[in-house]
């Protein structure tokens, strides 16, 4: 395991077909803001959040991830880890440069094991955000990316041998095996998670909101709208924190959540959890049962950008 040199999760950027629907659905229904735009993309961000954006979206004539964003400390942290993963052999979509996306900064991307483009980047701007006020039910912060791997074992290796990622608990099940691995990068219990599925592709990506109340109030504006719920309202076991997934117009799984645990990293020991039993996936008993069915929704498509990397 290489020493951690990343600091944080910074944005998922997605690719959609209609990008005035998804648009529309996450700064009306979700709840985040429009900072950016330009012809056939947006950036979106969490009123929350010193990030320029959490979420970006871009047309495109296929649904998939464009990318993942981590940030580290500095500039130079962005070369030595460049330069770590291109003498272990892996593709760089580019050297590390300036960048010209919102807030600037210096940065570099690549493609991890199995073809998913990944940016690390340092010295981004700042944007103003505001402390969300109680009974605000927006999100705070993107929490965290979960993905599917048709090979979760060698995703999770990937990423705490070249990028530093410790692993803090494991799902699994007594028939099926190891089923997710929660990774950090700092003390939240997980900002990444892969997840056992059929072939690569987006799991669900995260939000954090204030506070229990106003997590359930989002989750009711979200079940008031129509918008299609999956699992929810319950908390998790692993993380300990609250979920409430929903689909997106594409068919992306995204979660309301709050309280995620952070963890004594001195201290902390990685369990084994085993979710067949009901009050690990939920302790509270309030969610829906957790199904083949309900499992099937979080497949996604399988991702059509691996190793293709965005045009911008």
């Amino acid at each position: 395991m290489t020493d951690r040199l990343i600091t944080h999760l910074r944005h998922v950027d997605l690719a959609v077909p209609d990008l005035a629907r998804q648009q529309d659905f996450y700064t009306g229904a979700w709840g985040l803001a429009e900072e950016h735009s330009d012809t056939g993309i947006t950036f979106l961000a969490a009123e929350g959040s010193p990030e320029q954006y959490v979420v970006r979206l871009r047309h495109a004539a296929d649904k998939r991830i464009d990318l993942i964003a981590f940030g580290v400390a500095t500039a130079a942290d962005v070369d030595t880890l460049a330069g770590r993963l291109a003498a272990a052999g892996i593709t760089l979509v580019h050297e590390p440069r300036a960048l010209d996306t919102p807030g600037g900064g210096y940065g570099f991307r690549f493609f991890d094991n199995e073809g998913r483009t990944i940016e690390i980047s340092a010295d981004v701007g700042t944007r103003a955000h505001r402390r969300i006020e109680e009974g605000e039910s927006v999100p705070v912060r993107l929490s965290h990316v979960v993905v599917n791997s048709a090979d979760p074992e060698g995703t999770r290796a990937f990423y705490e041998r070249h990028l530093g990622f410790r692993l803090s608990d494991t799902l699994m099940h007594p028939r099926m095996g190891a089923m997710m691995y929660f990774l950090r990068i700092n003390a939240w219990h997980h900002s990444l998670a892969i997840a056992r599925g059929p072939h690569p592709a987006l799991h669900h990506a995260s939000f954090e909101l204030r506070g229990l109340d106003e997590y359930m109030r989002g989750t009711g504006r979200l079940l008031r709208a129509g918008v299609e719920k999956i699992w929810g309202p319950g908390r998790h076991l692993a993380g300990h924190n609250t979920f409430s997934y929903f689909l997106d117009p594409h068919g992306n799984t995204v979660e309301y959540t709050t309280e995620l645990e952070q963890v004594d990293e001195d201290g902390w020991h990685p369990q084994l959890h085993d979710f067949s039993k009901p009050e690990v996936s939920d302790q509270w008993g309030t969610a829906n049962a957790m199904n083949e069915f309900v499992a099937r929704k979080s497949f996604n498509d399988p991702d059509k950008g691996l190793f293709v990397a965005p045009p911008v």
